[in-house]
Formats: structure tokens, C-alpha cells, sequence
């Protein structure tokens, strides 16, 4: 029988979560970083505070999680 460290899954987790989190900030950070003309900054914030919000409740959810199997459903879904 297998046995899963819970709290190392949960570190991988967040591991792929934070990932995933700057493959989003990605393209944001970089209209903000150049400062390229015709967006609107503050929509671009409020677009990345879409994105920190969505990764935080991802966050809470991994960290409640009782099984690998809850962390992976809440990095698929």
C-alpha cells in the first residue's frame, strides 16, 4: 500500500499553484513593466487582482484539504 505525506502533497501543491499564478501575471507584468501605450493600468490592476484573488482561494482550499486527491480537484478545477 502506498502512503502519501499529506504535507508534502500540499507543498507541491502550492508549488504548481504559484506556478500557475505567474504563468497568469505573466502578460499583465509585462504591459505594466513597458508601460505600453493604450492600456489602461488600472484595469490591468484590477485584472491582477482577479488573478491573486482566484490563487488565494485555491491557497485556502489546498490548505484544508484532507487527501491528495482534494488538492489534485482543486488544481484541475
Amino acid at each position: 500500500m502506498i502512503t502519501i505525506n499529506l504535507d508534502k502533497a500540499k507543498e507541491i501543491g502550492h508549488n504548481i499553484r504559484r506556478a500557475n499564478r505567474a504563468k497568469e501575471f505573466e502578460p499583465l507584468d509585462e504591459i505594466i513593466a513597458k508601460q505600453i501605450p493604450g492600456n489602461d493600468i488600472s484595469q490591468i490592476e484590477l485584472q491582477r487582482q482577479t488573478i491573486r484573488d482566484k490563487y488565494a482561494l485555491i491557497q485556502t482550499q489546498i490548505d484544508a484539504a484532507s487527501n491528495a486527491d482534494d488538492i489534485k480537484s482543486v488544481l484541475v478545477g
